[in-house]
């Protein structure tokens, strides 16, 4: 199973995002993110073993226990691998500098998690995004990255980590299609 921990931003900040986006999109030939899939992946475990299930679901409860809730919004963007031969445009993350401090805490925590059930965390350096669109072949998305540079979204508080399974291929179109195995409250239980 191909599975991850995220933060999923609330409804209303994905409206807002998406409310942006919407008389933008038709501007690029991309493959947008499904609304539904927007989230901030903290860790990401590409093999996970049906018995290492339970105990990483342990081991992210007592690590989102030991964080507290934060404030966040979306709020500005760039490109991976860079804007000048992008394949990913992304947006980021505003966050306080507590934020940023309790966001670091809860990424080492969530990859602790999984490495200690014996999973294997696939990807290193964490640079908090939400990924908005795909394309083919690297491009020029510098005209994308300045849009994103104005966009603010709402404001609301992260308290919550979730783990999703990620199907490939059993989407609409061929996309993975994910699902919510659990939630776990940051703070005390």
């Amino acid at each position: 199973m191909r599975a991850f921990v995220a933060l999923v931003p609330p409804e209303p900040a994905i409206e807002d995002l998406d409310d942006f986006l919407e008389p933008r999109r038709e501007a690029a030939d991309f493959r947008w993110s499904a609304r539904d899939q927007l989230h901030v992946t903290l860790a990401f475990a590409a093999d996970v073993p049906d018995r290492a299930l339970d105990e990483w679901m342990e081991r992210l409860e007592r690590a989102a226990h030991r964080r507290t809730p934060f404030d966040v919004a979306l709020a500005g963007g760039g490109a991976f691998p860079d804007p000048a031969r992008g394949r990913v445009l992304w947006a980021g993350l505003d966050l306080g500098p507590e934020a940023v401090t309790e966001l670091d805490r809860l990424v080492t925590g969530a990859r602790a998690a999984t490495s200690k059930s014996g999973i294997d965390v696939v990807g290193r350096r964490f640079r908090p995004h939400l990924t908005l669109a795909r394309v083919r072949h690297p491009q020029e998305l510098s005209n994308w990255v300045r849009l994103l540079d104005g966009y603010r979204g709402p404001a609301w508080t992260a308290d919550r980590v979730t783990l999703i399974a990620s199907h490939l291929g059993e989407g609409p179109r061929g996309r993975p299609r994910y699902q919510t195995m659990a939630d776990f409250a940051l703070g005390e239980a």
